[in-house]
């Protein structure tokens, strides 16, 4: 990690408007704690920074609420009960006001990884503009969640301080997570949760190392702490002890989770539906896009307002309609399915017309009335089960997890969140089942692989976004490597392992007599014959008679996939992540055998990384200059 670097040396960017730190970097200067030293006391300031942030977050909503329910509602109320309407068009009022003057309230948690990953952000950071946003639109009703902004939060925070410290990539990142997971632990009140949502939606599943887990895990631990001291100890949720009736209800939860997948995402589609609408992208809607986007927060909550006169528990967090669900308050089937359908399209709503909020709070509220109403459906449907079910509360916790790890994509992130909050054992089990089977559809219905994740995959992290549209634009004939080392198929596995290792080649084609393509072989695949030799038990002389008359033939993958010349990069490399693979040979269309080229990770990574220097040099460059022009020196 470095430290403020000499000024000559910084980055002239956005970045630079932050002020310095000089009494921590003199202290870090002054006593030189090592790397790890240094990044557990940053880990420590953000999770107490991010736990009094998110204590301060939730306060301001309470306040907001009080403001506009008692005082606001106390003016007006005697008009009417229409005037419940005028709360969320007063919140979509003051956010446009703010929308209007700040024209942006900063990055999300999504816009804020890809900054990590790219090193650079383009978006001022804004939490306390995006916090009082956050605040209005939910104290004003706004069919949305505090826990959003509260990972906002503690991510911003993360970030803004690895910025200003001028820190590595790889520990922006790092920080960026602690932030994320001091946020969720703060506002769930939920520790344990808060550390794996960072390792497993923040930092990805391949960022499972001791390091990560320790900072990580000592934010959360620190945040948590200010919040149960500022917010109290008791968790976001009072849940019912949780009774296991008969081992025979597994099926029936296998089932809710096939409900949920369903959910989850009819709901986070009806999200970027309605967005892509108030922008206008919808056709018949494309009027919304021509409205400032100021007043679009304003017509939102009078939609809003509109609903919750026929149906108040939609307005808000909705805390209290979902403990009462919990907690077993009778709610008839029909209301159940009626605050399903209005809570997800109020939800939808609301983040579209651009109000501030996070999609956890929503999710939950969605799974507690499909669980309690999937419930009510079986008992009526087949009342001889009824003595083998457990109550609908039981249906309506795991419903709460099951919507939420389909539509955040967190499955152990949600599963932990429950058992925290539940805090009995028994209930594992039924969520580990509705959970992986939601998540596992959702992901067969609406895969997340893509050519952006694919290539990060082969370590193109780096201006993901603008390589996954290269991608889709180079041929495999621009990236592949013409002259691939070739070796015979008859060739001993001995004098092919001396040549790789002069040629210093990771792969090899190997071919018949006539140059045809019979398989591939790679180091890995050599080093392995030579192990598994070396671990016979015979004599070094026996062994030595064996390896002498074995080929490659013999240990080459013959099994293999094929990229064309003509196809896209994007394509190729898709094919790749199929099997993990490293290489492919490019061949003929026509004539499987002909070898063309051969397709490494290496070189597709070179490629994309040039072509994407190339697009953006070519401003630089005169008009007579060709766009493929090399550049010395």
């Amino acid at each position: 990690m470095t430290l403020l670097p000499p000024t000559e040396l910084r980055k002239v960017s956005e970045q630079a408007a932050f002020p310095s730190p000089v009494a921590l970097t003199y202290l870090f200067n002054r006593f030189q704690p090592s790397q790890e030293t240094v990044v557990l006391l940053l880990a420590v300031l953000i999770g107490g920074g991010s736990g009094m942030g998110v204590v301060t977050f939730h306060y301001l909503i309470e306040l907001i609420h009080r403001l506009m329910l008692e005082n606001v509602m106390g003016a007006i109320g005697g008009w009417g009960a229409w005037t419940l309407a005028c709360i969320p068009i007063l919140g979509g009022l003051i956010v446009g006001l703010m929308r209007w003057r700040t024209q942006d309230f900063g990055p999300g948690l999504s816009s804020l990884i890809a900054a990590s990953q790219k090193g650079e952000i383009k978006r001022q950071l804004r939490p306390v503009t995006k916090m009082i946003a956050a605040a209005v639109s939910l104290g004003s009703g706004s069919s949305l969640g505090p826990e959003g902004p509260s990972v906002e939060i503690g991510a911003s925070f993360g970030m803004l301080l690895s910025v200003v410290l001028q820190v590595s990539r790889e520990r922006q990142r790092l920080l960026l997570g602690a932030g994320a997971a001091a946020g969720l632990a703060a506002g769930f009140n939920a520790p344990i949760a808060g550390v794996f949502f960072a390792l497993e939606v923040v930092l990805g599943a391949t960022s499972f190392a001791t390091s990560a887990v320790s900072v990580v895990l000592l934010a959360a631990v620190v945040a948590a702490l200010i919040a149960q001291i500022g917010l109290g100890a008791q968790p976001a949720f009072t849940l019912p002890v949780y009774q296991v009736r008969s081992p025979l209800e597994l099926p029936l939860y296998l089932g809710l989770g096939l409900w949920a997948s369903l959910v989850s995402l009819t709901y986070t589609q009806s999200i970027r539906l309605l967005k892509a609408t108030f922008a206008g992208k919808v056709p018949g809607f494309a009027w919304l896009g021509k409205i400032p986007k100021p007043i679009h927060p304003i017509l939102g909550g009078a939609i809003v307002g509109a609903v919750a006169l026929y149906l108040p528990q939609i307005l808000g967090i909705g805390y209290e309609t979902v403990e009462a669900m919990l907690q077993d308050v009778e709610f008839s089937l029909q209301l159940l399915l009626l605050l399903l359908v209005a809570k997800l399209a109020m939800t939808a709503i609301s983040a579209g017309s651009g109000f501030v909020g996070g999609v956890f709070a929503p999710a939950m509220f969605l799974g507690a009335s499909l669980g309690s109403a999937y419930a009510k459906i079986l008992a009526n449907l087949a009342p001889t089960i009824s003595d083998f079910m457990a109550a609908p509360p039981a249906y309506a916790m795991v419903g709460m997890a099951a919507v939420l790890a389909a539509s955040v994509r967190a499955p152990l992130t949600a599963i932990l969140l429950l058992f925290e909050l539940t805090r009995d054992y028994r209930i594992v089990l039924p969520l580990m089942a509705a959970v992986g089977l939601s998540v596992w559809l959702v992901e067969r219905i609406k895969p997340t692989s893509n050519s952006s994740s694919n290539l990060q995959q082969i370590g193109l992290s780096d201006l993901k976004d603008e390589q996954a549209e290269i991608a889709q634009q180079i041929m495999v004939e621009e990236a592949m490597h013409p002259c691939p080392k070739k070796l015979l198929a008859t060739m001993q596995v001995i004098e092919a392992a001396l040549e790789m290792i002069r040629d210093r080649a990771r792969s090899a084609l190997v071919v018949n007599e006539v140059g045809q393509l019979v398989g591939i072989v790679s180091l890995e695949d050599i080093n392995r014959a030579l192990c598994a030799w070396q671990n016979y038990p015979d004599s070094s002389e026996e062994v030595k008679r064996n390896l002498s008359n074995q080929m490659l033939k013999d240990i080459c993958t013959t099994d293999i996939l094929y990229a064309w010349q003509d196809e896209l990069l994007s394509e190729a490399l898709d094919r790749m992540a199929v099997r993990g693979l490293h290489q492919l040979p490019v061949v003929a269309r026509d004539n499987p055998e002909q070898i063309l080229g051969l397709l490494e990770r290496e070189e597709i990574a070179l490629t994309c990384k040039v072509a994407v220097m190339r697009r953006n040099f070519r401003h630089y460059l005169p008009v007579a200059t060709k766009p493929d022009v090399v550049i010395s020196q």
